[in-house]
Parts: structure tokens; sequence; C-alpha cells
């Protein structure tokens, strides 16, 4: 049984030289017993035999760069079976070099136990470490020096020292622990293996800090299990604060009760400009049940179908109340959505064009969309219009139906396959219906013909002409009702 013996303080390349020795000398895991060096400068009941001298003949191993990164970490733990765990999967990494990815393997998974304790300890040294500023001598400049102690459940000092000189490069200060120390002057940062003792750290400021901590501490939003899991207990005894904690604790049901009955009875400063803008703003005039004015006031309210979940706002028909004709598009889009009136938007402004070459007058007509709420995908800031489902347009079915009873218009034209599903209920196709009347009830007429937007969107410019004249064809039927 070979005995290497190590200090055992975080340092990787004491265990790195002794591991490549034994590998060298082809000796197995389970003949090496790994060995702490105690602080007396003796061994820990060490009855081991010497390591042989690396011999010619001996096996070199290649080992992945995540394997390095792995036991630099666990070299760090306070585990004492760390040395041999690390030579085991060394050991089989000769035979295995995908070892590592199999994080069900007892040795992996004991390994990135390890390593996960470490990152954590590191993490809470970051997090937890306070400096206190040591006075500069009398008469004498220079840059500001502080001292922190931090008591660190494993050898993480060297690992962590590289993170406070980024962060405090601006001042000197030391970091001692039982596991080590670390000092930066402004030039070299240099770190320790032995053990500090603790200095006296309290000052005046100490109470300053815990008079701060309790009047930041929030009882309404107190979460205790969140709190210790964040600030495990063993480190209250370093922190000035912490004999507060228990305190605050007990007494957070009680203090919650108390700021409810303190709650404000004076209005905030800002308060009587608030109150100012509300009296000078006028008050939305009443308007009569079974109108287009009420109807419209309703449908701002509507959440028949999650559409109105992520649209702004409820776009509503706009005309006068006894048009002869009612023009249904799709949905508002993005401009639409935002403005608050249909067909506002690049197909809006086509159809406005439209009709100001076939000489009708929008003002006469009323405009209005089979879904009242703009569907879409969110990508990055822009908003992509989605064509609405089947069952969105007959939940916004109801509206369209209640304007068509209150406008009573002799023609109806449906823009589009959605407006025109909305109307029949049937699934005919544009083109199969496009530019020819049919009859509907009430004497009451549908004219089918494209969306603007499909004129928008087409990309080859001699069938966008022609569909364009098609359009403005379809669009000069209505003048036979206005």
């Amino acid at each position: 049984m070979y005995g290497p013996v190590l200090e055992g303080r975080g340092d990787f390349g004491e265990w790195r030289d002794a591991a490549r020795a034994a590998l060298a000398a082809d000796v197995p895991p389970e003949a090496i017993d790994w060995r702490l060096r105690d602080e007396g400068g003796g061994f820990l009941d060490f009855a081991g035999e010497p390591l042989p001298v690396s011999g010619a003949g001996g096996t070199q191993v290649s080992v992945p760069a995540s394997f390095v990164a792995l036991a630099q970490a666990i070299i760090c733990h306070s585990d004492p079976g760390r040395f041999a765990l690390l030579y085991r999967l060394l050991w089989r990494l000769k035979q295995d070099r995908a070892l590592l990815q199999f994080k069900s393997d007892a040795d992996v998974s004991e390994a990135r136990r390890l390593e996960k304790s470490v990152r954590r300890d590191c993490h809470k040294m970051a997090a937890f470490v306070r400096f206190k500023e040591i006075p500069l001598p009398q008469g004498q400049g220079g840059r500001r020096r502080f001292v922190a102690w931090f008591e660190p459940d494993h050898f993480i000092v060297e690992r962590t020292a590289p993170f406070f000189q980024r962060r405090f490069t601006d001042m000197d200060w030391l970091i001692a622990t039982p596991n080590g120390s670390a000092r930066w002057d402004g030039r070299v940062l240099q770190t320790s293996r032995e053990a500090a003792v603790k200095p006296d750290l309290t000052d005046e400021t100490d109470e300053l800090w815990r008079t701060y901590y309790a009047n930041i501490f929030n009882p309404a939003r107190l979460k205790i299990k969140a709190m210790t899991a964040e600030m495990p207990k063993k480190y209250w005894k370093n922190l000035p604060e912490a004999d507060l904690i228990p305190g605050l604790v007990l007494g957070a049901e009680a203090r919650v009760l108390e700021m409810a009955a303190k709650a404000a009875s004076q209005p905030q400063p800002f308060h009587h400009r608030l109150q100012a803008a509300a009296s000078a703003r006028e008050e939305p005039q009443p308007v009569p049940d079974g109108t287009l004015a009420s109807l419209a006031r309703e449908a701002g309210q509507c959440t028949r179908c999650a559409l109105h979940c992520k649209a702004t706002q409820t776009v509503f028909g706009q005309g006068p109340e006894n048009a002869k004709v009612m023009i249904v598009g799709e949905q508002p889009g993005d401009h639409e959505d935002l403005a608050g009136q249909p067909f506002v938007g690049p197909a809006g402004q086509l159809f406005n064009r439209t009709l100001a070459e076939t000489g009708i007058d929008r003002k006469k007509l009323y405009v209005t969309n089979a879904v009242k709420h703009f569907k879409y995908e969110a990508r990055g800031k822009r908003r992509i219009h989605q064509r609405p489902d089947a069952g969105e347009v007959q939940q916004c079915r109801w509206w369209l139906n209640q304007e068509i009873a209150l406008v009573r218009p002799k023609l109806i034209v449906a823009m589009g396959a959605t407006a025109l599903y909305a109307l029949t209920g049937g699934k005919e196709k544009v083109s199969d219906v496009r530019g020819r009347p049919i009859p509907m009830q009430e004497e009451r007429t549908l004219f089918v013909t494209v969306h603007p937007s499909y004129l928008l969107r087409l990309p080859d410019s001699q069938q966008k002409d022609a569909e364009m004249q098609n359009f403005r064809n379809e669009i000069e039927f209505i003048r036979l009702f206005e």
C-alpha cells in the first residue's frame, strides 16, 4: 500500500504531481492510501510505503480539459476522500475518455456534488465578506486599507481572491480565513494557505449598520426559508446585524399589523395636482341604449375570447348609423390596435386611395372588422399579424351581428376570407364568389372582394397591377348603393 502525503489545502499542483507519479508507476487506485499532513508537520496515522519513482514504460494519460477544471475545483473541497476520488476518475479515464458525461456513474455523481459545493462556497464568500476600514497611522497618507474575516467550508481563498481584486482594485485589503488568506496592495495579489487568526473587527460602524438593517427589514415580505437558504446561520456570527434577525422574525406579524394601522391618511404632495386634473376633465356624456355608441362602449370591455389579453384595446366599427354600405375586414392590425380605429394602417391607406379614385366618400360608409382585437405574435419589438381562428371569429360574430342590426345596410362588402366566413358561416373560397352579388335576408346584398393587405403582399408587379384594377372595379360596385 502506497501512501502519498499532501498538505491538502487547495493546491492542485501537489495532487497532480503525486497522481502523475502513481499513474506512471501503474499503481491502481485500490493500492494507494492518500494521507494529509497534520499542522505540526507530521503524518496522520501514516504507515504506508513511499511511492515509487516514475519509471520507464509507465502509463501516460491524456485527459479531457473538463477533467482538469473539475479537479481544480474538487481539490479545494475539505472532504478527505477527494484525492482518492479524483485518482479513480483519472485511472478510469484511461479506458473511457467520455466517462465524465455519464452523470449516473457513482464517481462522476460524487465529483459533481463536491464541485457544486465548492462553487456555492465561493459564491457565499463573494456575498458575505464584510470589509472593515483600518485607520492609517497618524500623519501617513496613502491608499485606504481594509480587513475582512470569513469562515469558508473549503479551501477556496486562492480560487476566489481574483474576484475581490477585480472588484476592489482601488483599495488595499486583506481577507483572513482559517483556510488561508489573500492580500492586495494595488500591485500584487498575494495568497497564503496558512490558517489566519481572527482579528478584532468591531467598531462604531457596527451600530450604524444594525440601525440601517433594522429599518430596511420588511416584515410583510418575510420568507424565512428563502432567507436562511441564501444566508445560512453559520455566517450570522460574523455579521453585526445577525443578532437582530431572531427578534425581527418573531415580531414580523406585529409589525405588519402596525404598518397597516399607520397607513397614510394624508394625501401625497402631488395629490392636489391629480385632483385638479380630474376635476378639469369632462365627464363622458351618457349614451342611449340600443345605439352604436352604447354598443361600442360595451365592446370596449369584451372578454369573450383570449384575444383581449394581448391587444391594446377593442377596435370597433366607425361610420354613420344609417349607412347604406358596410365594409367588413378581417381584424385590426398593429396601427389600428394602437389608434383604436379601423383601416388606418397600410391596408387602410390603400383602401382610402381606391375609394378616392372611384369617387366614394368613406365618411358615408360604415367600416368594421369581423374580429375586434388584434391577434399577433411578438418577435422582438415587432408584432407579427396572425390570422384569427374559427373559434375567435365565432365569438366576435356576436358584435358583428349587432352592428348589422343597428346599421341596417343595404350592401355588405366582405373583404377577405375571414370576413366572408364571419358573415356566412361557410368556407367558400374568395376566388369562387368574388365580384358577384349574393342575396341575403332582409333584402340585403353581400358582395365579396379581396382584402387590401392581399394586394400589398403580391411580389409580382404585373400581377399586382392586374389585381389592383380588379379591386378598383369591384369597389365601384359600391356606388350603386350610395
